[in-house]
Formats: structure tokens, sequence, C-alpha cells
């Protein structure tokens, strides 16, 4: 069926369950623990996860089984059915619970209150019980019921503020791909584990209680502690960071029309030597005045960025400037793909801005694996689905399943608890 590089690898989580109850805000965290081998079962309402309609559908058929959203966030999972309005669940809720290690939740089906069940008497029933609750503003917060979307929180948390163009009449920008959701999941996630890491330590279990608009906050670099620390207020920058003072553009035009993202120029006496190398071998030192000032920074004991920042030294400034001239000529002279090797040759960081369909096909992304083959009986076709977002030297990851139908596994899960 699937993808797993070494299938026979045992993989990180394969001796836990996991109980996903909840929405998107933390579909992410499930997939986390699902593609690292927990048992991740879904319990979904009669009517299925809302994201099942979520566009884009497979083949562009509108259907709650062919939304690629709610494929992505599901691999490796199991789905169970279940009405938590209907009170006689709460015996098969309690048994499903019983045979777990960790639930998660994103307080919007709320099976506590509608099944009648003790929450309090769950965890005392199961002291080793390790329940995540993934909300807007902490679980209990007098502001968890205003209406939100992951724009919002992103925004609310500063994302939004610090991504865009250096052109601030243009509003601010919000990443793609439910950034925010995903940092509230990536903090669950990580705390989920330390947890797991106490308990195997105490036998305890706990409830984590993850904030995205908290979880968003403090991800914002150092824009919210340059307000906490000095109430300075970074400004977005386009492909930089966003910073108190502006910084140089490092966004350029390449000769074939694509950009580059020029990255961290030469900062240190040796990488100076080495970009005027670079513009010797491409025949480019005649068309920068500057590249003298490279020579100078090579011969330099050690070279300082505070000193540059601060403007204490006008020399260091100009050497360091004559770095990013350089990277400038340099990338407005080659096609992209040649800026970018090159570059990586020679130990400077820089990186093509590529489109999400280009960075899939990108040969480095291809071969680290990020390119997994999938079957889809349902469909007669294997689907390909991004690959991990991390590698492991011990314990394997893999999709061991494409995402599961609505219900595809409520009588096996069920069954398996009389």
């Amino acid at each position: 069926m699937t993808t797993n590089s070494n299938p026979l690898a045992m993989m990180a989580l394969d001796d836990l369950r996991v109980l996903e109850i909840g929405d998107e805000r933390g579909a992410w965290c499930g997939k986390l623990l699902a593609d690292m081998g927990a048992d991740v079962i879904k319990i979904e309402p009669p009517e299925g996860d809302p994201s099942r309609q979520y566009e884009p559908f497979v083949d562009d058929e509108p259907h709650h089984e062919r939304s690629l959203f709610f494929w992505y966030y599901n691999t490796s999972k199991r789905s169970v059915v279940m009405d938590f309005n209907d009170r006689s669940n709460a015996d098969a809720f309690l048994k499903l619970v019983e045979s777990a290690d960790i639930i998660f939740d994103t307080n919007t089906y709320d099976p506590v209150g509608r099944l009648g069940v003790d929450y309090h008497q769950i965890m005392s029933d199961n002291p080793g019980l390790i329940w995540c609750t993934i909300t807007n503003f902490g679980f209990g917060s007098v502001r968890d019921d205003e209406p939100h979307t992951d724009l919002t929180l992103a925004a609310n948390g500063g994302f939004a503020w610090m991504n865009g163009y250096d052109d601030h009449s243009l509003p601010p920008v919000r990443g793609g791909g439910q950034q925010a959701y995903h940092t509230g999941s990536n903090y669950a996630f990580m705390s989920i584990l330390t947890a797991l890491l106490h308990r195997d330590a105490t036998g305890v279990g706990q409830h984590i209680n993850v904030n995205i608009n908290a979880s968003v906050n403090v991800t914002t670099e150092a824009g919210s502690y340059s307000w906490l620390v000095s109430h300075s207020t970074v400004q977005r920058q386009t492909g930089r960071h966003a910073g108190v003072a502006p910084s140089m553009p490092s966004q350029i035009m390449c000769a074939d029309g694509r950009y580059v993202n020029t990255g961290i120029p030469p900062r240190r006496p040796a990488e100076f030597g080495l970009c005027y190398r670079w513009l010797e071998d491409e025949g480019l030192l005649d068309q920068l005045p500057e590249a003298a000032l490279l020579l100078v920074g090579a011969e330099l004991e050690s070279f300082s960025l505070a000193d540059v920042f601060r403007g204490d030294n006008e020399e260091l400034l100009a050497i360091f400037g004559a770095g990013r001239e350089a990277f400038d000529l340099l990338a407005s002279k080659l096609t992209a793909y040649e800026f970018f090797t090159k570059a990586q040759n020679f130990g400077f960081q820089v990186g093509v801005i590529h489109s999400p369909e280009e960075a899939l096909e990108d040969p480095h992304f291809v071969d680290r694996g990020m390119q997994v083959k999938v079957e889809h009986p349902e469909l007669g076709r294997d689907v390909i689905y991004p690959g991990a977002p991390y590698q492991l030297t011990k314990g394997s990851w893999g999709i061991t399943r494409r995402p599961p139908l609505l219900g595809e596994h409520t009588d096996e899960i069920l069954s398996e608890l009389r």
C-alpha cells in the first residue's frame, strides 16, 4: 500500500493509541503522530469532519471522500463515526478512552459535556492518560468562543504583521498553509511527546492546554520580544526577517527572469575572499566598483555584524555592503539555478523561489523522499503525497495508509473493545 522507505524498521510511536476529536486546528498534530506510527483514531460526527468538504477535490469532483485538504491532514489515521449528541454512545466512548494513551481535541464536539461523562472521573480512572486540548486562546479562556479563522489567529498573534513587502502601502500577507493552526498543532505535538517522557518516568499522565494565539505570539522571532523589551515595533520586509531597522533587499531577479533569495551574504573574512573569487570566475570584477573592499574584508582577523548593524564602523559597513552588492550582481548575470548551485558550492546559503509544485519536483526534495506514493484502491491508482517533515536515524516515518473513508473503521475498532 505505501510508503515507508524501510517498512521493517520500528516506527517511533507504534505502541501508542491516540483519539483525535476535533476540527482542522488539530489535524496536523494527528498526522504527525499517525505518520510516526501511532494508531490515531479520528472520531467524526455522522456528517463527517467539516474539512471533508474543503476544496480542492480530486478530478474537480466535489465529494466528501475527494477533498485533497482532508486527505493530506489525515494520512495513516482510522475513522470512527460517533454521535456525541446521543448519550447511548457514552459507554463506547469510555471504552475507547480506556484503550487510549493520548486524547487530543479542539473543544469542537465536547464529548464530555454532550455525552454526560465525567472528565475528572475519566482522568482518575486512567491515571496514565495524556489529554491535550488545542483551542484558540486557551481552554477556559473568556475569548475562546470568539469567531475565528486561521487568518484572524495569525493576525492576532502577530504573524501577519511581520509578513509582506517593503512597500507598506500594501497590506500584510498571511502565510499560506494554515500556519497558525500548524503552529498550535506543533506545540501540541511537542507537548505530547514531552508528556510521554514524563509518563515513562512517573507513570502519570496529565492535561495539556495549548493556546494557538500564544503559540503564534511566541513564534514571531524578535517581533514580540522587541516590543516587550524596548517597545520597538518590527517592520515587514520583502523576503527577509522583519526588523526594527530596515535591512538591504535580498530578493533579486536573475538573468532568466526567475527570482532568488540571496540569503545570508558574506559576513566572515574567508567568505569575502570567496565572493571575490566567484566574481573573478564569472568575469564580473570590473562591473563591481566595490570589489576591492571584498579583498580588504578577506584580510581582517574578524568581522563583527554587531558593529555593522550599529553603524559604529563605516569601513565594516562598506565591506558588508560590497558583499551584498556582489551577490546582487552575480544573481542578475546568472540563471536562478546557476546562482543557487554555484552559491551553495561556495558554501553560501541562498535559495531559488519556487512555487509549491516546483518545490515538490526539485531534485533535492525528490532525493530526500518528499514524493510518496500512496495507494488509493477506491480510485484504482496511486496518489503522490508530500513526505516526511524530518528524518529519524532511529525508528522510521511513513504513511501507513491512505486517509480513511468516513466511518471506515467504526465496526472494526468498536468490535475490538467488546
